[in-house]
């Protein structure tokens, strides 16, 4: 397996690793704290560009549209645009309604990710018109590839379907439509649990590129026909849901501020939640003689707290607005999403390779998934896992490592 990786990374020697990519890990060094959603917010795409939450990657470049919502569109092969969060949520609920990008070898992404690299994945290859992948990664661990999940879903690159992840200290629920499609149990993988704030990122990327690795294209459905651009993925909307901690909303801590990693352990337990006003269980009782300054507190196990707020933008109609965000840095972007990992773990995938037919015109969700498999998968990739920097000017085209 490793020297499969190293021959692999050898080929790819401008790139870097995904799946060692972050900015700051805690678990190796101090880091500044996580800014915290600590509310639920509702992001309508077809009304607002969302970038108050959900801003758009330098270099990369998302359109919106009046009934789709926002337009993942990828014109050529360096395309892949992005979305992510400023903030993080430290236990809580994402559900974006999607329509994935229909071409095989284009993967459209939802996915959590804490600067320690637990990970928590929704990814669609257009290729496969029947199915939706899920996976779940622990510190950057890719050590194997029996994580991931299929689960049948109905024309997902034609119609739009909610899904979800639902995440505390106990379990994670991926949802299609409401339904619960896969449970992952904390007990039942022990420390491998992804537990630490997430920062949330959504968006298209191409995997099937005529200079990315084969394994990761068979993965992917195929190489892409680029003659048939664009390949697009439509956000229509997304909730987020912070639990600042909890169980679920009630149960977190209110007015949740920052997340600040305790030690370099990667547990849950040792995160420290700021609050907004000053107040905490920890500190209540002290007394002290100055103007109280913003406290911490622990993650709670149980607590009674009304949930937090529910805020939902009214932002003036963004329709035909482009929301493109250029740098001269460009090279040094985060990309939305990254692929890669051994060939022989790609080959055993068995991924589809044919496309579906004309895209629907009807933006409304579909019915349940109904029953879906969660069959584990010797999946290569981790959709957007930790995604890499890539020079995209320089080399005229990326891909990267993928769980």
């Amino acid at each position: 397996m490793v020297s499969k990786l190293f021959a692999v990374a050898l080929a790819a020697s401008s790139l870097v690793s995904a799946q060692t990519f972050t900015d700051c890990d805690p678990t190796k060094k101090s880091c500044d704290p996580d800014p915290a959603f600590g509310k639920t917010v509702d992001i309508d795409f077809t009304k607002s560009n969302g970038e108050d939450y959900l801003y758009t990657l330098p270099g990369t470049k998302v359109t919106y549209d009046k009934e789709k919502g926002a337009v993942f569109s990828i014109q050529k092969e360096t395309d892949a645009p992005t979305k992510a969060s400023h903030k993080f949520i430290f236990f809580g609920e994402l559900e974006c309604t999607v329509q994935a990008a229909n071409m095989q070898g284009i993967v459209t992404s939802i996915v959590l990710q804490s600067k320690d690299l637990d990970e928590i994945d929704w990814e669609w290859t257009g290729g496969d018109n029947a199915n939706v992948q899920t996976n779940y990664f622990s510190k950057g661990d890719t050590t194997t590839y029996d994580r991931g999940g299929k689960h049948a879903v109905a024309n997902p690159l034609n119609q739009f379907h909610k899904y979800g992840i639902v995440w505390n200290q106990n379990k994670i629920d991926w949802t299609i439509d409401g339904a619960v499609v896969r449970t992952l149990n904390a007990a039942d993988v022990g420390d491998k649990y992804p537990q630490t704030p997430m920062q949330i990122k959504i968006g298209t990327w191409p995997a099937g590129n005529k200079n990315t690795p084969k394994g990761t294209v068979e993965w992917a459905g195929g190489y892409s026909d680029y003659e048939k651009a664009p390949f697009i993925g439509y956000y229509q909307n997304c909730k987020i849901v912070d639990y600042a901690g909890g169980n679920d909303a009630a149960s977190g801590t209110p007015n949740a501020k920052e997340y600040v990693y305790g030690d370099k352990s990667g547990k849950w337990q040792s995160i420290k939640i700021v609050t907004g006003d000053g107040s905490d269980d920890d500190e209540k009782d002290e007394t002290t003689t100055s103007a109280p300054a913003t406290k911490t507190t622990a993650a709670p196990k149980t607590k009674t707290e009304e949930a937090s707020e529910t805020e939902t933008e009214t932002e003036k109609d963004d329709d035909d607005k482009t929301t493109s965000t250029t740098a001269a840095a460009a090279a040094s972007t985060t990309l939305s999403s990254v692929v890669v990992s051994s060939t022989d773990a790609a080959e055993s995938t068995g991924a589809s390779a044919t496309t579906s037919g004309a895209d629907s015109d009807s933006a409304v969700a579909s019915t349940s998934a109904g029953a879906a498999s969660t069959v584990a998968t010797a999946e290569p990739a981790g959709g957007m896992m930790n995604r890499a920097n890539v020079a995209m000017g320089a080399i005229g085209l990326f891909f990267a490592f993928m769980l």
